[in-house]
């Protein structure tokens, strides 16, 4: 125990990138991001501390401080581990089963060992490091299981737990065989908080077959109560659990740091528009390449509108960023497979020697690239089957708070709660993307009143419930929850 640390949030990934060189030496590297824009001025403020995977299998530098005075402590993984926790249980078993079986979840017992075992680790780094009596803020879908052994190890600590991805309906959830386990340690946190009040709702379900209501489902105890109504940014429900503990559960949709985003320099963005020869419309796309993103859906609308005169290919070019993702899984090789054939087959047909239609960057790009692409983008396409919110959605709405662009969002990304002036689509139905590309289109061209209208609308929710916002709500929640009944 660390008297020093009454802050600690606990994360898969350190905010920072350790890479280890041949001759066994390392460097490190700052890995910003929207999670840890929202937590630094906290961590700061109390001096505290973030313990985490720092990337590497086998290795890890000894804890550290960083130039702002924040901890950092890492986890050790093995190979072994990186592999059963990582890439088999959170992202072959978990990630497909919270994104509504998109794909078919892998469930493996020697996956489920693995993640025990590493969320072992974690909950004994965060005990080894918390002040007594400290606030922890647990991370995501891979820590599942850390605050409820968390709570056994030291239940002086105020234990808070926010969930990034969508959570699954009852019926589909039931379908883990470790169902038990992973609702006992959920509900080993004081706040359990999720991006959507349908989240919420979905978690209260659930634990509502736990109480024995509807039958007792998941072998829990049937003295739990669960009461009130999932509210945003306040604590409207609980789950009484059968030590007496009230663990509080709400809606705390995540957001950007704005101040990290506006208009790029104008300079870049016309040397961009120069190099695509200048089209009337730039159609553009930023995902990690993952399957729930959608991203062929949006190629082949753009080819169908291409086929159908709809859209020119002399004057409209489609830009797709694809970040590489988890590329050892198979389901994210095929997908890449089947994006990059699209790409080929787009600029096969439509386009010409020296302007593709579609210009396709599978690599990550700096903030500063983004922003340009951001401003440059006259449509932004985000057409996830499901996502828990979406931040670029978000990011690029940032760099439009002059009202020009629009944005065409799947209806089932979290963020279309909030985003109320985006261009709603289905995309499972190729038809309804292709609707809203031209609607966005035509907006712009021809009733750009109306399309500005919509864009400001955008804004102005990004501009006024920022990431500091989502931060400070959560945790004033916790502060208030954990009480008894």
């Amino acid at each position: 125990m660390d008297d020093s640390n009454s802050f600690v949030v606990v994360a898969n990934r350190l905010p920072v990138d350790m890479t280890v060189h041949p001759d066994g030496s390392y460097s490190i590297s700052p890995s910003p991001g929207g999670l840890v824009t929202g937590l630094s001025p906290v961590l700061e403020q109390h001096r505290g501390c973030w313990v985490g995977w720092p990337g590497t299998v086998d290795v890890a530098p000894e804890p550290f401080r960083t130039d702002t005075g924040v901890l950092l402590h890492p986890v050790v993984l093995t190979a072994s581990d990186y592999e059963g926790f990582y890439e088999g249980f959170s992202n072959a078993t978990l990630w497909p089963l919270f994104h509504d079986l998109i794909v078919t979840p892998v469930y493996n017992t020697d996956w489920w060992h693995a993640f025990r075992e590493v969320n072992l680790k974690f909950a004994e780094a965060v005990s080894q490091v918390a002040a007594h009596g400290a606030t922890v803020w647990v991370q995501d879908y891979q820590l599942l299981l850390v605050p409820g052994i968390l709570r056994q190890m030291r239940p002086d600590l105020k234990i808070g737990f926010f969930l990034h991805i969508p959570f699954p309906s009852p019926d589909l959830f039931r379908q883990l065989p470790w169902r038990e386990e992973i609702v006992r340690g959920m509900l080993g946190a004081d706040l359990v908080g999720f991006h959507l009040v349908q989240n919420a709702e979905n978690f209260l379900a659930l634990t509502q077959q736990v109480a024995g209501t509807a039958g007792s489902h998941v072998g829990q105890p049937d003295t739990l109560q669960v009461g009130g109504e999932a509210l945003v940014r306040e604590i409207g429900a609980h789950v009484e659990t059968a030590d007496g503990r009230r663990v509080s559960v709400g809606a705390f949709p995540i957001s950007i740091d704005v101040e990290m985003f506006g208009e790029a320099s104008k300079s870049a963005v016309l040397d961009l528009l120069k190099t695509l020869d200048e089209p009337e419309t730039v159609f553009l796309g930023v995902d990690r390449l993952d399957y729930t993103k959608g991203i062929l859906q949006r190629l082949l609308a753009f080819e169908e509108l291409l086929e159908s005169g709809a859209l020119e290919a002399d004057k409209a070019v489609l830009l797709q960023v694809a970040t590489p993702s988890r590329e050892r899984i198979d389901h994210y090789r095929v997908s890449r497979s089947q994006v990059e054939e699209a790409v080929g087959r787009i600029d096969g047909r439509f386009g010409r020697m020296g302007r593709p239609v579609v210009h396709y960057l599978h690599r990550s790009l700096s903030n500063n690239d983004l922003q340009v692409l951001y401003t440059a983008a006259d449509v932004m396409l985000v057409t996830p089957f499901k996502d828990g919110m979406n931040l670029v959605a978000k990011e690029f709405v940032a760099n439009h708070r002059d009202g020009t662009g629009a944005l065409v969002l799947s209806e089932f990304a979290g963020a279309a709660t909030e985003l109320t002036g985006a261009y709603l689509c289905n995309p499972f139905d190729v038809e309804s993307i292709k609707r809203q590309m031209v609607a966005a289109v035509h907006d712009l061209k021809h009733n750009p009143e109306s399309a500005a209208t919509r864009m400001k609308t955008n804004s102005e929710q990004v501009y006024t419930h920022d990431v500091n916002v989502w931060a400070n709500s959560f945790l004033d929640c916790l502060a208030q929850s954990g009480e008894n009944s």
